[in-house]
């Protein structure tokens, strides 16, 4: 069965466009670049200039550029600022499906009918989001077009084919979509084992792997593989089947008088979710979206549907409803009630028309809950104990306020760890070896940033590391910020030469492990003759 079409709007670098600064000096977007778990998220045109992409560790963006602004991903910022973008999308259809913040899909058949075919509704769909784009901060004054947040529309079968369709800016025919998905690498099925199989075998291009017989895919890579095998063919992931309407599973909290201010909807948003995810539960089922839906004394209905691949916990899920409620105060949806930061309503309208009388959370794409496997010996206990506790901070701080520490692999201590939300879920690597890694055991301190120091050797010359890992002198003492200490003992080096391949990432560095005569253990790093502080011991 062919899949759907679909309309996808992308705003390219949306997490930039959330926190980049616009320099008056140059007339442009600064050099930015968002940061999670380590990892560069996004970066400006500026900085992807100087080299860095998506994906690279800080240390190399930012010896690539040394210039890179540096800001934490603010994902209530990027939900606030994209609600306009939404907004403007609805004006053609309310089934508008926001897939992250900068990205929201709409179904084609019933608008492209209304305004004339499917290019002209893709046409008008992209002269509203740059009408709304135009709107938002640091988008005029001086920054070029090309500088400037702007959006992309594509259209093709199926969701999975209009994402791809979005970030080449296509509108891809009828029935064409295999064609149009045919030179994409396996990786853009999203699915990274399977990708890393075929490659093993030979199959590199999505192409390729649409061409294999769908009775040879069944038998090889299982119902996975038939999933995404569909999806390279242009089709539904799985054949539609017909089953019985099930129960009405959305909750609801009515607000009898209406409540004024926008923060309290949030802790009842909180109970809602946990009452939503009791019910799906108990039908044995988990959703993949949740639509949020808001009334107000005046009528007046805001309703925004949420997607999350992995699912949406009841934290997760209330901080989405926090997130869509600032964006609607900040674009003025509810004109007659407060903002969470005001200690007021201040509004001269009528009680009577003021405030909010009723949040509803009602999920969407319900798929069967695969379950998990509990702890003996009561531990599954203290977890809902620590969960609770959890929640409390989480509702003073935010989803993200509380993070957790997940291994991530690496050489370096600083790489070996990244640091979560509690209770996203995370995928921990795949073990591989690391030459050259910090032999145990491993440091209890590492700086946010290497401290610069200097390592001279008994005449008072500076020790250095040859290509061979050796030590031009035994060292002796080392230069601080407060002060010189005494060398007491050291150790290595271990040499360690990453990405040698690749002219733009390669990193070659030596560590060191000494103590000295105050008693501590030091981790030191030289790299292209500059010695610093990478981690202490305890």
């Amino acid at each position: 069965m062919s899949a759907p079409r679909v309309l996808v709007v992308w705003c390219p670098d949306w997490p930039v466009a959330a926190t980049a600064t616009v320099t008056a000096e140059t007339g442009g977007v600064a050099a930015v670049a968002v940061l999670e778990g380590g990892r560069v998220l996004a970066c400006s045109d500026a900085a992807r200039a100087a080299g860095v992409r998506r994906g690279q560790r800080l240390r190399l963006a930012q010896r690539l550029c040394p210039e890179l602004e540096l800001r934490e991903r603010d994902e209530e910022a990027e939900t606030r600022l994209f609600e306009p973008v939404a907004a403007a999308v609805t004006a053609f259809t309310p089934r508008v499906e926001v897939l992250r913040p900068g990205m929201c899909a709409i179904p084609v058949k019933g608008p492209s009918r209304y305004f004339g075919g499917e290019e002209a509704l893709a046409a008008q769909v992209h002269s509203a989001v740059a009408l709304a784009l135009g709107g938002l901060p640091g988008a005029g004054g001086s920054n070029s077009a090309a500088q400037a947040p702007h959006g992309q529309v594509g259209v093709a079968d199926g969701l999975f084919a209009a994402v791809l369709a979005a970030r080449a800016g296509a509108l891809v025919p009828v029935g064409r979509t295999a064609e149009f998905l045919a030179p994409y690498p396996v990786a853009a099925l999203g699915d990274e084992p399977l990708a890393e199989l075929l490659g093993r075998l030979g199959i590199h291009t999505v192409g390729a792997f649409a061409q294999l017989p769908g009775r040879a895919v069944v038998d090889r890579f299982g119902p996975v593989g038939v999933a995404a095998h569909r999806r390279a063919r242009g089709l539904l992931s799985r054949p539609l089947v017909p089953r019985p309407e099930g129960p009405d599973l959305a909750v609801e909290q009515r607000f009898d008088p209406p409540e004024q201010l926008a923060e309290p909807l949030v802790f009842v948003a909180r109970t809602l979710a946990e009452q939503l995810h009791a019910r799906l539960a108990g039908a044995g089922l988990a959703c993949r979206r949740v639509a949020v839906e808001v009334t107000c004394a005046d009528g007046t209905i805001a309703t925004r549907l949420w997607r999350h691949e992995r699912g949406l916990g009841a934290a997760a899920l209330a901080e989405r409803v926090r997130w869509q409620l600032h964006a609607w105060q900040s674009a003025g949806t509810f004109a007659g009630s407060s903002s969470p930061d005001e200690s007021s309503p201040g509004s001269s309208s009528p009680d009577g028309d003021r405030g909010f009388t009723a949040l509803r959370l009602v999920p969407d794409g319900l798929a069967p809950d695969q379950g998990r496997q509990l702890a003996l010996w009561g531990q599954a206990v203290a977890e809902d104990r620590v969960e609770r506790a959890v929640a409390r901070v989480q509702a003073v701080l935010g989803h993200a306020g509380l993070r957790q520490a997940e291994p991530a692999g690496g050489r370096g201590p600083a790489e070996q760890l990244v640091r979560v939300p509690w209770g996203k879920p995370y995928e921990e690597p795949v073990p591989a070896p690391w030459p050259g890694q910090l032999p145990e055991p491993s440091p209890h301190v590492v700086p946010r940033v290497p401290v610069p120091v200097t390592v001279l050797d008994a005449a008072g010359r500076p020790v250095i590391v040859s290509g061979r890992a050796d030590l031009s002198a035994p060292p002796a003492r080392l230069d601080l910020a407060d002060g010189t200490l005494a060398v007491t003992g050291w150790t290595g080096p271990w040499p360690a030469v990453e990405y040698w391949w690749d002219a733009a990432r390669r990193r070659r560095r030596a560590r060191l492990q000494i103590a000295v005569a105050d008693g501590r253990a030091l981790l030191l790093t030289v790299e292209d003759g500059h010695w610093s502080v990478e981690a202490a011991y305890d």
